[in-house]
């Protein structure tokens, strides 16, 4: 896992814990994705310091708006993926974990044309 999938991967778990909590902390990050906590707080430490991410005096993880913005795109590529792969009759557990895979390496463009075909997808059911 390069450095960016990385990054992407902390920043979409944080997405998603914050849509289900209000408070996230590294020791759920760490849960969630089954990483050691010294690995979420190295990972975590370098979103801080590009911006993405603070840590307030509880030890809650807020993303700023520049990381809301990347993890919601994050997310939509995710799921927009999944989705894909099922419509085309990938097992459900399958496409996710092959949109996880994705998601980190497709070019804008090509996920573009998905979307675009997704939802021309959706209008003609």
């Amino acid at each position: 896992m390069d450095n960016r999938e990385s990054a992407e991967m902390y920043l979409e778990t944080i997405y998603i814990l914050s849509q289900k909590s209000d408070s996230v902390r590294k020791i759920d990050i760490s849960k969630h994705m089954g990483y050691a906590k010294p690995s979420v707080t190295r990972g975590i430490s370098l979103l801080e310091k590009r911006g993405l991410v603070t840590v307030d005096q509880s030890g809650n993880l807020l993303l700023t708006d520049e990381g809301k913005k990347t993890a919601a795109e994050i997310y939509d590529r995710h799921t927009t993926l999944t989705t894909m792969l099922i419509n085309l009759g990938v097992d459900e557990k399958i496409a996710a974990d092959d949109a996880c895979r994705i998601e980190h390496y497709i070019s804008k463009e090509t996920f573009t044309a998905i979307k675009n075909h997704l939802q021309q997808y959706r209008s003609a059911e």
